[in-house]
């Protein structure tokens, strides 16, 4: 037994003498909202972990997938909700973006959530076509700063964690290109394929095929480390870009006054998912990170990054909608 296991048995040993609150539950399905639309990243991913999670509870996990306005349809319903630990929330970045990107969210992102667990970080990777003939990081900036605003790059939409990525990188490397926005990843890529967009910081999971097939080439990752899946493609702080990275991460929530007793419960029974060998596989081979945090460590976290993106999107002049 590893001793990460160990530490969180020893835990949910504590937790199962804390009370008879926390020995109650769950006693019934749990009710996950995921803001987001069918088969993205941040549906796949809580499906692999909340299936494993179900099986160690004992309990059936339903999950709906409730997108709209920058994830805030959702994430408002679940603020909202009876705070008795059967209602979940999945969220991503776009939990701690929303907040300076929209107005009349209906909720406090700082107050009205009880921070569970992270599932994870989901890299992201600079990509460019072949044909751009940039072969480093520094090529593309050079090339950037010898004609400012002659290069474009793409997002997922204005105010997503692909633009912020984007936004970061900018900034540190101190260049001036084009912003086009798309609805979503994979039609940016055919667009890098055709030549028609210059650079992309794409999210692994999506990025990785291309890449490992030679129709796009990956001049850094967005990450402290490199990647197991891109040994030879350094990170942005290799390439010389110290202030570049933007973590993309999908975590766990529970409305604000959810028992403490639920919220370890629940965290215990989700990092203890985490580290089963099947799921570990399984977000291996998604290109997903991993990121153990306590509640209170990933409360913090969030916290941070809700003041780090509002200045982001200040210094970006991206207007609340």
């Amino acid at each position: 037994m590893s001793r990460r296991l160990l530490v969180l048995t020893a835990i949910c040993a504590t937790l199962m003498g804390a009370g008879a609150k926390a020995e109650k539950w769950p006693s019934r399905p749990l009710h996950v909202v995921v803001p987001f639309g069918a088969g993205t990243i941040t549906d796949i991913l809580p499906r692999v972990v909340l299936e494993k999670v179900s099986a160690q509870i004992g309990e059936p996990i339903v999950i709906e997938n409730r997108p709209g306005a920058g994830a805030t349809t959702g994430s408002s319903a679940v603020a909202k909700a009876e705070a008795d630990g059967y209602t979940l929330l999945v969220n991503s970045s776009a939990l701690t973006i929303a907040p300076a990107l929209y107005s009349g969210i209906g909720y406090d992102a700082a107050h009205d959530f009880a921070a569970v667990t992270p599932l994870g970080i989901v890299p992201s990777v600079l990509l460019v076509s072949p044909a751009k003939g940039f072969r480093t990081v520094s090529d593309l900036i050079r090339a950037a700063k010898a004609k400012p605003g002659s290069l474009n790059f793409a997002s997922a939409g204005v105010g997503t964690a692909t633009h912020l990525s984007a936004i970061r990188f900018n900034n540190s490397a101190g260049i001036d290109s084009v912003h086009i926005p798309f609805k979503a990843a994979p039609e940016i890529l055919g667009e890098m394929i055709a030549g028609r967009i210059d650079y992309f910081l794409a999210p692994i999971p999506v990025a990785l095929p291309f890449v490992l097939e030679g129709k796009l080439a990956a001049l850094a990752v967005n990450t402290p480390e490199r990647l197991a899946s891109l040994p030879d493609v350094p990170t942005l702080r290799e390439s010389g870009l110290t202030e570049a990275e933007y973590p993309f991460w999908i975590g766990v929530f529970l409305p604000a006054k959810t028992p403490g007793a639920v919220v370890d419960r629940l965290a215990f029974e989700t990092r203890r998912a985490l580290v089963d060998q099947n799921v570990k596989e399984k977000l291996s081979g998604m290109g997903v990170e991993p990121m153990d945090m306590t509640p209170k460590v990933f409360d913090d976290f969030v916290r941070r990054q809700l003041g780090t993106d509002a200045e982001l999107v200040r210094a970006a002049g991206l207007k609340p909608q």
